[in-house]
């Protein structure tokens, strides 16, 4: 296992790279506007020292080795120059990151209250009542477009529950609809793929000589079933925190929240190309550190799973 995870780690530490070149280089693409807030008073020769001074006039390779060498050795995400001049972008991003983290926390948690009891009743009560409205409750979901519900949930939510409709760190009701409304898509993902799971186990052997034996229907159900079902799941929740950030963006800018979705959508329409490119870094990260810990928490669901044997690996 050790041997496996040391894998992961060296190839999520290739990907990270990669991606960083990536967006370095496309940003570096850009119109040199991002990097000026007062690019149209600015002289030609006024440009070409902002340049110089900012290295922007040397290879591409020289500045990749500057970027990386900033960034381990000081953890330098860059400076802002048109979002909020000369400010470094991780004081920018402090105050912000632990909002869009305890939204996310919020949601995920509620999402996993919510979606994984209705996935386990969906297959226990297979074609009945409660089954067709879980799975209407997934298609409307899945079908109807995200704005559209968060716009609903906003504009009744506030009427009939008196909920502000701006949101206010210090005012726990504030955080009730965008909670709820960044919910809905992980509620609906959780319960179709549960419920899947949990239908596929029920049809194994295991299950039909339980039931031989004489156990109940409820210890079956639970004590095996949803327990053998939730572990291929569990991979997927580290990364649907990245999910759950990411479609926040709508979210943060429906709600005026101080977060991160709603200020990359300002850094993009600022075109601060600095600030993009630390965005991107952290959710790339976010990624790739939930991809890991659901591999780490597949083999701590059951330890009978080996990442190391031939087939094991993905």
């Amino acid at each position: 296992m050790l041997q496996y995870l040391g894998k992961r780690v060296l190839r999520s530490i290739l990907t990270l790279f990669i991606i960083l070149c990536v967006v370095f280089i496309l940003v570096r693409q850009m119109p040199i506007e991002g990097y000026f807030p007062n690019y149209q008073k600015m002289t030609e020769e006024q440009l070409k020292n902002g340049i110089h001074q900012m290295g922007l006039d040397q290879p591409m390779i020289v500045q990749l080795y500057g970027f990386f060498k900033n960034l381990i050795l000081h953890g330098d995400l860059g400076t802002s120059r048109i979002y909020r001049n000369n400010v470094p972008v991780a004081e920018i991003l402090a105050p912000k990151i632990p909002i869009s983290v305890r939204l996310g926390a919020l949601s995920i948690l509620f999402s996993m209250l919510v979606g994984l009891p209705m996935g386990t009743l969906m297959a226990k009560y297979k074609g009945r009542f409660f089954d067709h409205l879980g799975t209407g409750f997934i298609v409307l979901i899945q079908a109807v477009p995200a704005a559209v519900y968060y716009l609903v949930i906003q504009l009744y939510g506030t009427e009939l529950l008196h909920i502000p409709m701006l949101f206010k760190v210090n005012n726990p009701v504030s955080w009730v609809l965008p909670v709820f409304s960044m919910s809905l898509g992980n509620i609906a993902y959780y319960a179709m793929w549960l419920r899947r799971y949990m239908v596929d186990e029920s049809n194994k052997d295991y299950v039909t000589l339980a039931r031989i034996k004489g156990a109940g229907e409820n210890r079956i159900m639970f004590r095996h079933v949803f327990r053998n079902a939730f572990v291929p799941m569990a991979q997927y929740l580290p990364t649907s925190f990245l999910n759950t950030v990411i479609g926040s963006i709508y979210i943060e800018s429906l709600y005026s929240i101080p977060g991160m979705g709603g200020l990359l959508v300002d850094v993009i329409k600022k075109q601060d190309n600095a600030m993009i490119q630390a965005i991107v870094l952290l959710f790339a990260t976010v990624g790739i550190i939930g991809l890991l810990l659901g591999d780490l928490m597949m083999v701590l669901l059951d330890p009978r799973i080996s990442f190391t044997k031939k087939g094991g690996d993905r």
